[in-house]
């Protein structure tokens, strides 16, 4: 438990944010999957990524670290080999749900697990598409949830009409499809967040994309010798962009976020709502564009977050509502079911901890209602080992009255391991 209180000077300064998480999971999977040697800088020493690192060191995949540099020495997908160990994803469903896609074409045996919240997540979603395609896979509920057991080889290709636009579900069934014979098609309801696409065409893969549709060729290889640049994750930076928002006093600048248009629906709320906010250094030639953002404290009004937007933030969607207690007005979240099966059931948690600070905040079905503006008063929170849920306690803290106890507030290292530096840097207006 760690102890945390509001700030009187408001936030100032300059932060450069961790590497983005989902682009720092596929640089080493899909380095690993590929022929050459692939360096990647700003990689995100989080929990979930390092889990990432070593699933494939088990798959015996090379890879070295200088700092948050990494270097992936790829022997192409024949070079994966049988691990001798069960490969645990720890917290991290990127990890699992990409790997399943992975080894579901591989000529070997697997064994998954996770940690107890991982243990709780649903894989059917992943697991069901890919033994269309001819995967084996066992595990508890058919298959649902971990520990699973994966004998891949010989997949065939698949037309999968997704239920959800889910960035997971749609890469692990393109990543099987590129082991497969045939062309494989994905169909989502909405766009999900495309990095996979992006990072496949930078190693030579052809990927077809039309609206809320996207294929591959089976048979494609995996070509490497390049150098990635992670941007700052827009995820991880949404916090300090609410913070800036609505912590009186305030300026804030972070550099080089990451700016993919399946990610920056946070930004485009944040407008809605009225934030000061302005972008410079700005990057649109990279396979991932990405800009500094400067935000000030601002005068916030509620809004509607639903539709065709969700996917592009559904990690915000915790933070997003504690920028809605500070607005005038009503806010209403919904269309967001998906935040039910995430390490927490989001939409429980994040009432619920909100409602402990005082605010006027009720669930619904697929999202909550968030009656600005509201006092909050610092109490004992819980992040139940939620990474974004801690993190949103940690803002909420700052302009709360009195002292927030939070626990668990190591679950943000998944994600973010120097987040209260930052916010120490930020409260000494450190440049």
């Amino acid at each position: 438990m760690i102890k945390l209180s509001n700030v009187a000077s408001g936030l100032n300064g300059t932060i450069k944010i961790p590497g983005d998480k989902s682009i720092s999971h596929r640089s080493v999977m899909f380095g690993a999957m590929a022929k050459g040697k692939t360096t990647v800088e700003n990689f995100l020493l989080g929990e979930d990524c390092l889990s990432t690192i070593d699933c494939f060191t088990k798959l015996g995949v090379t890879i070295e670290k200088n700092g948050s540099n990494i270097t992936v020495y790829g022997n192409g997908l024949e070079g994966l080999t049988e691990p001798t160990d069960i490969l645990d994803v720890g917290n991290s469903g990127t990890t699992a749900r990409l790997i399943i896609g992975i080894l579901s074409g591989l000529p070997f045996h697997s064994v998954l697990i996770g940690d107890e919240s991982i243990a709780k997540r649903p894989m059917k979603r992943v697991t069901g598409p890919l033994k269309e395609m001819g995967a084996r896979i066992q595990g508890n509920q058919d298959g649902n949830f971990t520990p699973i057991s994966i004998q891949g080889g010989h997949l065939r290709a698949i037309d999968f009409v997704s239920p959800v636009a889910s960035a997971q579900v749609k890469s692990a069934i393109l990543l099987a499809g590129i082991q497969g014979i045939g062309t494989t098609t994905v169909k989502e309801p909405y766009k999900s967040r495309d990095h996979t696409e992006r990072m496949l065409r930078a190693f030579g893969v052809r990927v077809e994309e039309d609206e809320f549709t996207v294929s591959v060729q089976g048979g494609q290889e995996l070509k490497a010798n390049l150098h990635i640049i992670v941007p700052g994750d827009i995820s991880s930076a949404a916090f300090y962009l609410v913070a800036g928002a609505i912590v009186p006093n305030s300026k804030i600048t972070l550099e080089r976020v990451g700016l993919n248009p399946t990610r920056t629906g946070i930004l485009d709320v944040l407008k809605k709502m009225g934030a000061t906010m302005s972008f410079s250094n700005v990057e649109e030639e990279a396979p991932e564009p990405f800009a500094d953002i400067t935000i000030e404290t601002s005068t916030l009004n509620g809004t509607e977050v639903s539709g065709d937007i969700i996917p592009r933030l559904i990690d915000e969607i915790p933070i997003i509502a504690l920028m809605a207690t500070q607005a005038e007005g009503t806010t209403v979240i919904k269309d967001a079911e998906e935040l039910k099966v995430k390490e927490t059931n989001r939409i429980d948690t994040v009432v619920n901890e909100l409602r402990k600070m005082g605010a006027d905040i009720e669930a619904t079905d697929d999202g909550m209602v968030i009656k600005g503006k509201s006092m909050l008063t610092g109490t004992n929170l819980n992040s139940y080992g939620d990474h974004r849920i801690g993190m949103m306690g940690a803002i909420a803290s700052l302009i709360a009255n009195g002292e927030t106890s939070l626990e668990n507030a190591e679950a943000i290292n998944v994600s973010y391991p120097n987040f209260f530096e930052h916010m120490e840097e930020l409260k000494k207006g450190k440049e």
